[in-house]
């Protein structure tokens, strides 16, 4: 626990010089707002710390990972500290292996010490600010979290359940590069009113065709139980974020080509990198 409040407060005390503009003013239907209006990136003098909460499978990682990029930011994914753990057949391998196959959720103390020994490597980096992706994932994680850093917003990115599973059931890693694919073509009738939700297959490039693994976690009865369980355990963290007024819930309405333009518009992210290319 000492070290992973070590490592945080010591990285709440970096400053960096950003460019980018940033405010919260959501205005898409897909997009339900929850949050003050307070510019983040610019009125702190430091790198954003955002949070991306979700079910399993939502696509978290893909977006904080674009978004990292975009702004510049570490994304720390405690889904990869587990996996990195877990092929590296260290004394936790075993310990994680049955936890993760039975769709149960990795201890407090296993993610945090995970957690603190990453901050303290991107710290020596010269790392700031962060996206988290998988944490916090209880309320006793997101108390801690509370008091030892600011969270700056809480990105709940939701999904239908239907399209959750299929997403999850289709998921594929290639063996020999390490790429993630998804072979699932999602396409299903609007609920409620709402457009048809159409979410095309991620497809290998042909030399990953014949290499490519599905996760052994990744079955219909293991995928089901670690959505119980995040409806069980993480929907209070939502309603932890809610009331503090950092929290924009956005409703995926497909795939990347559809979701990524409107979750940069909810966010109010300029990115002139990407106008330029579209002018070009």
């Amino acid at each position: 626990m000492a070290v992973w409040s070590r490592a945080v407060v010591r990285w709440r005390c970096r400053t960096t010089n950003l460019t980018r503009g940033f405010c919260y003013k959501p205005s898409e239907d897909n997009v339900k707002v929850v949050v003050s209006p307070t510019n983040c990136l610019e009125t702190k003098g430091r790198n954003v710390q955002w949070v991306f909460l979700g079910c399993p499978g939502v696509g978290k990682g893909t977006y904080a990972a674009r978004l990292s990029k975009l702004l510049g930011v570490p994304h720390i994914a405690t889904g990869d500290l587990v996996r990195q753990q877990l092929s590296s057949h260290g004394p936790l391998a075993s310990q994680l292996a049955d936890i993760v196959n039975q769709g149960q959720l990795i201890s407090d103390e296993i993610v945090i010490d995970l957690l603190s020994k990453s901050l303290e490597a991107g710290e020596a980096k010269g790392e700031t600010g962060f996206i988290l992706d998988g944490f916090p994932r209880t309320m006793r994680q997101a108390e801690i979290l509370e008091g030892v850093t600011d969270i700056d917003l809480v990105i709940n990115l939701k999904l239908r359940e239907d399209a959750l599973i299929a997403k999850c059931l289709g998921r594929r890693t290639c063996s020999e590069c390490g790429g993630n694919y998804n072979v699932a073509c999602i396409d299903m009738k609007g609920e409620d009113g709402k457009t048809r939700m159409y979410m095309p297959p991620l497809l290998p490039p042909p030399h990953c065709e014949t290499k490519l693994i599905t996760r052994s976690d990744d079955t219909e009865n293991v995928v089901k139980e670690r959505l119980r369980i995040y409806h069980e355990m993480s929907k209070p963290v939502e309603d932890f974020y809610r009331m503090r007024g950092k929290l924009l819930e956005f409703d995926l309405p497909g795939g990347i080509p559809q979701s990524w333009p409107k979750l940069l518009h909810a966010l109010n992210i300029y990115d002139d990198e990407d106008k330029k290319s579209a002018a070009a």
